[in-house]
């Protein structure tokens, strides 16, 4: 063989050993704190991108439970709520939601003012590394403000208007979730314990976001009404989900896209420690939902002689909504408990709501309200630093605000544009009467 062959290769080394060399000389590993920072600013991106998943678990889960003439009205809302939040969220909620030293009403009313984002590190400027970067906090945030509004969307369904729905979104988003959310994230007057003994806990958002959410849509659904015909003679007519396959594979995209939302409410993922208690959340969350499924498969087939599968996706959602306010004390056994209770309020929960004549098209106030306050009551029964009077406190101080500011709201569309769709349009459906097409176009009557 030629010399000339391995020129290049003994080139290479040349090059190559004297860098490795050089290596091993100087440590390249950054500091502690600079990989915490790099963790846990990563662990927000990735918990947030799964926080966010659950707007398609919202979208489809919607789009099966709504009768078929309305299912293209339901994507356009999720999709267009989501969006509308994020602008909001970044021109004056977030801020507000956590405004430090900028309080208007210390307290209580964070400053309206627009986000902005620490320079990045080709400005020259180094970020501060003692939490995560701001960038992936408020992208973190923001999903969380997302999912408030669309829990009102499923409520609603089926007879509300497109644009005012989105009106309500802008000041949900915008308003009144940043303020309610201030009081405890934020470190308003929830925060320090007025009472003394503890502060009021609610560690992803049982009552912050799902109770919230659930205040919003049952004032909604009052103020709104009910569908033509769903309560007449003294009967509950029945209607039946376009599509139970979407409805199911909602259910389990929202299932996935909680382990983000309690997960990445640990807020650092800095030291072993905080590992350990992310796993240790993933595992709660995850048999929160199954014994609320459990709950609800044995509770149908024991009440109706058959098992309901609405009831069982929405039995799982009401065992993650019942395990939101404290995912990491409670043992893997307790955690089962507690969202098994929360399947069996939310199967109990959708027929009260038919017999006081309020329709809820997707059982979002069972889920989401029943169960997010007995999430936030559940948190005394593992934590020992938890305070029943304080979670009380919580709990009625959020619905008082969130229910009387959204009926306040509801009533002034109500009086100026209207917010239910005429008569004939809600027979036709909203798909064709609101946005001229249909989700399935070829099972349309022609």
């Amino acid at each position: 063989m030629k010399l000339s062959r391995f020129l290049p290769i003994l080139a290479m080394a040349a090059a190559v050993l004297p860098a490795a060399a050089f290596a091993q000389d100087v440590d390249m590993t950054p500091p502690n704190e600079e990989i915490g920072f790099i963790l846990t600013t990563f662990m927000f991106l990735v918990t947030g991108f799964l926080v966010m998943w659950m707007g398609a678990g919202f979208s489809m889960l919607e789009a099966g439970l709504v009768r078929q003439k309305n299912v293209t009205m339901q994507l356009t809302k999720n999709v267009a709520l989501f969006a509308i939040a994020a602008i909001m969220y970044y021109l004056i909620g977030y801020n507000l939601m956590y405004p430090g030293d900028g309080w208007t009403i210390p307290g209580w009313i964070g400053a309206f003012s627009t986000t902005t984002l620490e320079p990045v590190g080709l400005a020259g400027v180094e970020p501060d590394l003692t939490y995560a970067s701001v960038g992936s906090d408020f992208f973190f945030q923001l999903m969380f403000c997302a999912t408030t509004c669309s829990i009102v969307s499923g409520t609603l369904a089926e007879r509300i208007k497109l644009w005012p729905f989105l009106a309500f979104c802008v000041l949900l988003a915008g308003v009144i979730y940043p303020i309610e959310g201030s009081w405890k994230w934020g470190g308003g007057w929830l925060a320090p314990g007025v009472d003394g003994v503890t502060d009021f806990l609610d560690f992803a958002g049982s009552t912050i976001v799902h109770s919230a959410g659930g205040w919003a849509a049952l004032s909604g659904a009052l103020i709104l009404g009910p569908r033509l015909g769903k309560y007449k003679d003294g009967r509950v007519t029945p209607y039946p989900g376009s599509n139970l396959a979407l409805a199911t594979l909602g259910c389990f995209i929202l299932w996935l896209g909680w382990f983000g939302f309690n997960g990445g409410s640990q807020l650092y993922m800095d030291t072993g420690a905080n590992v350990a208690d992310i796993s240790r959340i993933f595992a709660n969350t995850n048999t929160a939902a199954a014994g609320g499924a459990v709950a609800a498969l044995i509770l149908t087939q024991v009440i109706y002689g058959k098992v309901d599968l609405t009831m069982v996706l929405n039995g799982a959602l009401a065992g993650l909504v019942s395990i939101t306010a404290e995912p990491l004390t409670p043992s893997l056994g307790a955690a089962t408990l507690i969202g098994a209770i929360g399947g069996i309020l939310c199967t109990f929960a959708v027929p009260a709501l038919d017999k006081l004549k309020i329709d809820d098209v997707v059982g979002a106030i069972p889920v989401h309200l029943v169960c997010g306050i007995w999430g936030t009551l559940a948190v005394v029964l593992t934590n020992p630093d938890a305070s029943l009077m304080a979670q009380l406190k919580g709990i009625i101080a959020v619905g008082v605000f969130v229910f009387v500011v959204s009926s306040i709201l509801w009533f002034i569309l109500k009086l100026t544009v209207g917010i239910r769709v005429p008569k004939d349009d809600e027979i036709t459906g909203l798909d064709m009467a609101e946005l001229g097409m249909e989700a399935y176009p070829e099972f349309a009557k022609g």
